[in-house]
């Protein structure tokens, strides 16, 4: 092995410190504890995205805010929560920095009451800060006056027209709202086609899609992550990591372009391949980026690519639940039970941040009303030191 490539794995293996389990915490959980992936992941550069992530913010941490204790200290004030985890429960949660230098942050909602299961009632909601960590405050429905606003994988992003759009995925069918002003007011514009005369759109990574098969019945669109090529097309990665292509706008059709970009790859374990879930798609630094959860696991992958849509690569691991990466210049660490539905935020042409869906117990202990659910934090990150490092490669 080159040294540069053993510099790579002790970085790799120094961002994955775990905290020494409580062993009442874990007699508790180890019925239904997930599997943990223990290989190495490779890493290309000096250093694996995970160790890209900057301290959190300076704050005041309480030791009484909800949640389980093997969270440890936190800021309530960071990201979008209900303090009192009186009334809801909040997932998804992409920012957008308006006009007016104050941030939005596109999110859903469901009553914690009904336990974390009833996410599937969902609704879209937007919610407002004077800076990009929080607090973020709820201004409610996005479209209440669609479907009653119904909406889960929430997405959001500023279209080539000046516009703003917002996808919803899962529990529709890939509907778009549009607005001439990120605080709204919102309108369906349409919902997203697809064109599979390539490919067909698969569920999962573990499913494989037919060829040259148009009428082949879709997946449900789900995990829906889309952006603004510099082509001027628009690209998705759903859930089964496809890559999706339009160039007549962002309703499509987008053309299903292959099959999961992880089928193969070096780097992704390949036993449980209909556990990747939550893509994020994005360009920097001459590379668009793909940043994949694998929930059964508790791990997340980067991959890179030039063209966004062949030559995939695994650049490292991106974040664990077990990691020290969610950390305070006093030392304190945040290990939340679950890291899903990632966003990026992207200033000056580079992520400066991360939003992340977190649980701070198994979801199937979430049954409401007992202190425990779920919220949107933002983690900073050093985007600009990791283009500059992955620009050689």
């Amino acid at each position: 092995m080159s040294r540069t490539r053993k510099l790579a794995l002790a970085t790799a293996l120094s961002c994955l410190a775990l905290p020494l389990a409580l062993p009442g915490a874990a007699a508790a959980q180890s019925a239904s504890a997930p599997a943990v992936a223990t290989e190495a992941v490779p890493t290309l550069g000096p250093k694996p995205f995970i160790g890209y992530f900057k301290p959190m913010p300076r704050a005041r941490l309480s030791t009484t805010a909800w949640g389980a204790k093997e969270v440890g200290p936190r800021d309530p004030r960071n990201g979008l929560e209900d303090a009192a985890m009186a009334r809801w429960n909040y997932w998804d949660g992409q920012i957008l920095k308006g006009d007016d230098g104050k941030y939005r942050m596109f999110a859903s909602r469901w009553d914690q009451a009904l336990g974390h299961k009833a996410w599937g009632q969902s609704l879209g909601v937007t919610a407002i800060s004077d800076t990009l960590y929080g607090p973020y405050r709820d201004l409610g429905l996005v479209w209440p006056d669609n479907q009653g606003g119904l909406g889960h994988n929430v997405t959001a992003l500023k279209m080539h027209d000046g516009r703003y759009a917002v996808v919803v995925s899962e529990t529709r069918g890939g509907d778009v709202f549009v607005s001439d002003s990120i605080d709204g007011p919102w309108t369906q514009l349409g919902t997203i086609s697809l064109d599979q005369s390539r490919f067909q759109l698969v569920k999962t990574p573990g499913d494989v899609a037919l060829r040259d098969t148009p009428t082949a019945t879709p997946a449900k669109p789900a995990n829906f992550s889309v952006m603004l090529r510099s082509d001027g097309a628009y690209q998705i990665v759903p859930r089964s990591g496809q890559i999706l292509i339009s160039r007549t706008g962002i309703l499509g059709p987008y053309t299903v372009m292959g099959d999961s970009v992880y089928r193969g790859l070096d780097g992704i374990p390949q036993r449980d391949m209909r556990a990747f879930e939550d893509p994020v798609v994005w360009y920097s630094g001459g590379w668009h980026h793909i940043v994949v959860n694998q929930w059964r696991e508790r791990r997340a992958y980067h991959l890179i690519s030039r063209d966004g849509i062949t030559g995939w690569r695994v650049q490292g691991l991106a974040y664990e639940p077990g990691a020290d990466f969610i950390r305070y210049a006093n030392g304190a660490r945040n290990h939340w039970n679950k890291l899903e539905r990632p966003g990026v935020v992207i200033e000056n042409g580079h992520v400066v941040a991360m939003t992340f869906a977190v649980v701070d117990t198994p979801k199937d202990d979430q049954t409401g009303d007992n202190g425990h659910g779920s919220k949107i934090i933002v983690v900073p990150f050093d985007g600009a030191a990791m283009d500059r490092d992955l620009a050689g490669l």
